[in-house]
């Protein structure tokens, strides 16, 4: 979903048929940003084509056991996700700059914090390898995207505060697995526990927040409209 979401801020278009893979689901929205600001675009084109690049990294290695692209509503789960953070109806992540950093904020933190509660999931050393490399350059992304819309002041802390409240809210535990870019009155770039270390979710706690629901159980919905594809497509 990364890589098709930073593909059509800064192109307009998504992966290719060969990248999406065989029977690929559908994408509905997304379309190429105004951006205004020489390295805002170039963060977002760089961040597009390492998207593509794990898209292409995931095919070569899982080969024959590579899933093909689910179908992805970009309207409709960016709609639901406004909604949930309180953020205005018409909320456009493709419109400009701050948009597209809000709308890729909301992806790269899940991004980390699953990969980070993945990592015991993994059993071949080839795997957490290239797993622990992907979240390093996620947490790159992360960090970038959170201390970019800081810098555009208050109104880009109040909606990245208010995604990350949402976030926290829907993945359905009480643990505190979230954090915004502006805390007790400070920046604050780097959400982690007290010892400094990215927070983690289960499987079912990345879907619930990607199908924008609280609830146990559910597999589909939100971004995903007919849900995931693989073995793990259940909350």
């Amino acid at each position: 979903m990364e890589a098709e979401f930073y593909l059509r801020a800064t192109t307009g278009k998504g992966i290719s048929d060969t990248d999406a893979g065989m029977d690929a689901g559908r994408v509905v929205g997304g379309h190429e940003a105004q951006f205004k600001e020489k390295a805002i675009r170039e963060f977002i084109e760089e961040t597009a084509e390492n998207e593509l690049a794990h898209v292409r990294f995931y095919r070569k290695t899982l080969g024959r056991s590579a899933i093909s692209r689910p179908a992805i509503d970009f309207d409709a789960g960016f709609k639901a996700a406004a909604e949930a953070a309180g953020l205005p109806a018409d909320f456009d992540p493709f419109a400009d700059d701050m948009s597209v950093l809000l709308g890729g904020m909301l992806f790269e933190d899940v991004g980390v914090t699953a990969y980070a509660g993945a990592a015991p999931l993994l059993k071949k050393k080839e795997f957490v390898e290239a797993a622990a490399g992907i979240l390093a350059v996620e947490a790159y992304h992360m960090g970038m995207a959170r201390s970019q819309l800081y810098m555009m002041g208050e109104k880009a802390w109040d909606a990245a505060n208010a995604i990350s409240d949402a976030r926290d809210k829907i993945d359905g535990t009480p643990e505190k697995e979230d954090e915004g870019i502006r805390v007790d009155g400070k920046a604050n770039f780097v959400p982690s526990t007290r010892d400094a270390i990215a927070f983690t979710r289960t499987p079912q706690e990345v879907l619930r927040i990607v199908y924008l629901t609280d609830k146990a159980g559910v597999s589909k919905g939100g971004f995903y409209p007919n849900g995931m594809n693989g073995e793990l497509r259940s909350t």
